[in-house]
């Protein structure tokens, strides 16, 4: 142990991040915390990653915000750690490094025609509906019939902004570029396909449920994909969650026999797995095979094949991490390798001495919020007993900001910080309340990181 706080660098300004660094800063170590953020903006997929039109995004930031806001917590956005700062820099000027980047990718789809230029991943299109700041403007949404693979909350979030009027936005913060590509969309149909039953769906109950209520949207179901196995009885009886999603899929079919008349509809199809997607140059369609249950929960192709007509296909089969360059990294799992937070190397399984992860790039893109403050409630507490045992030192006499700081202005990084953020963010809130609404988000990166600087700029939004 030395004399100085304990210099504590955390790659990634999610809730992973975030929620490692007020573990960290409530604990009895004296630490300099600093957060390092690619974006000029935080709150990672909070704000990157979620559809707008979920107002429990607001409770998720209001309580990031307020662990930011009490300032013993540094942000630094708009640095790229490989780009703008090496990952030996870090390591050679702090105690510790905490990784906690998540999840950026869309896992691949191994599928005959994946390829075609059609096929979208869905982490893409919620980025650009999202307004991140490193994707394209404009979204190629020429289809009358989409389809999408996956059935979990990104699935549908895809699902629900396809088929939404954009009217039906304007009271979210999606930005301009946003409301005028919706608006040119010709959409009439959107299908979402799982391959399992009913009782294995990953949607969370609120978010199925609001499905039903997006207005001049019908819900489609099929009565011939409700189907459960002795391990789906099980599974509805132990877990209130997926009885609440059984419940509300029931009452979806149910609910078949009244009239459908809206002008879009969204398709809810199980049992039913991607084998193809059809097309020579283009999407013209996409080949499912039926499957069936084998009684532990699993599924089996049946040979029944069934063709939809489809000019486009959203994969929504799950996020994948992305390496950092200096840092280790399995790309198999798409995860840090690491035994309960520290990182190991990915040879021979060694820990490397103050290096750390949390949240998905640790233990891959599964579960919400809770999870992600239990894994870095974990690393934190690990973090924590290597500290006390002395093995945390800085290779370097300089550590910490001071010398962090000075590398940046020296490369001309033009870094934001916390109160840049709020710059940002009273600019945003601006934007919208012309609008008469809450708030409207600047995409174009340059203009973030101007108005974070409070330099001139020329108002540029996309």
């Amino acid at each position: 142990m030395t004399n100085r706080p304990l210099q504590v660098a955390v790659i990634g300004a999610g809730p992973a991040g975030i929620y490692a660094s007020d573990i960290l800063a409530k604990s009895d170590v004296d630490a300099q915390i600093d957060l390092y953020e690619k974006l000029p903006a935080p709150y990672g997929l909070v704000r990157y990653g979620v559809a707008p039109d979920h107002p429990r995004i607001k409770q998720i930031i209001k309580a990031l915000y307020n662990i930011l806001q009490r300032g013993d917590i540094r942000l630094v956005g708009n640095v790229e750690v490989g780009k703008d700062l090496s990952f030996d820099e870090l390591h050679k000027h702090y105690d510790a490094i905490i990784i906690a980047t998540g999840a950026d990718r869309d896992r691949p789809l191994h599928i005959p025609g994946a390829d075609l230029p059609e096929v979208y991943g869905a982490s893409e299109f919620v980025y650009w509906y999202d307004g991140h700041p490193d994707v394209p403007r404009t979204w190629p949404l020429a289809a009358k019939e989409v389809a999408v693979i996956g059935v979990g909350n990104v699935a549908l979030d895809v699902a629900r902004v396809l088929a939404k009027h954009p009217d039906d936005l304007l009271t979210t913060e999606i930005p301009q570029n946003v409301e005028e590509g919706l608006r040119q969309s010709p959409i009439t149909d959107v299908h979402v396909f799982g391959r399992r039953g009913p009782a294995q769906v990953k949607f969370t109950p609120m978010e199925l449920r609001e499905l039903g209520e997006v207005p001049d949207v019908d819900i489609i179901v099929y009565e011939e994909d409700y189907d459960y196995d002795e391990a789906s009885q099980e599974a509805v009886e132990k877990s209130k969650m997926t009885r609440q999603v059984v419940n509300i899929l029931t009452d979806y079919l149910l609910d078949q026999e009244e009239p459908k008349t809206a002008s879009r509809r969204i398709h809810l199809h199980l049992l039913q797995q991607p084998v193809e997607i059809l097309g020579d140059t283009h999407v013209t369609g996409i080949r499912m095979e039926r499957t069936a249950l084998q009684g532990d929960e699993t599924v089996a192709g049946t040979g029944e094949f069934i063709d939809y007509p489809v000019q486009a296909v959203y994969r929504a089969v799950g996020y994948f991490s992305s390496p950092i360059p200096g840092a280790p990294f399995d790309g198999t799992r798409g995860v840090v390798p690491n035994q309960g937070g520290r990182v190991t190397r990915t040879v021979n399984g060694e820990t490397i001495t103050g290096l750390y992860a949390t949240g998905w790039i640790k233990r891959g893109p599964v579960g919400l919020i809770g999870s992600t403050k239990s894994d870095a409630q974990e690393t934190i507490a690990n973090l924590v007993a290597d500290y006390e045992a002395g093995l945390l030192h800085a290779t370097s006499q300089d550590t910490g900001w001071v010398a962090m700081q000075q590398l940046l202005e020296n490369r001309g990084v033009r870094y934001t910080t916390w109160h840049g953020w709020e710059l940002l963010e009273e600019y945003e809130k601006s934007l919208g309340e012309a609008k008469g609404r809450e708030r409207i988000k600047v995409v174009e990166r340059e203009t973030m990181t101007a108005i974070s600087r409070n330099e001139p700029h020329d108002g540029k939004l996309y």
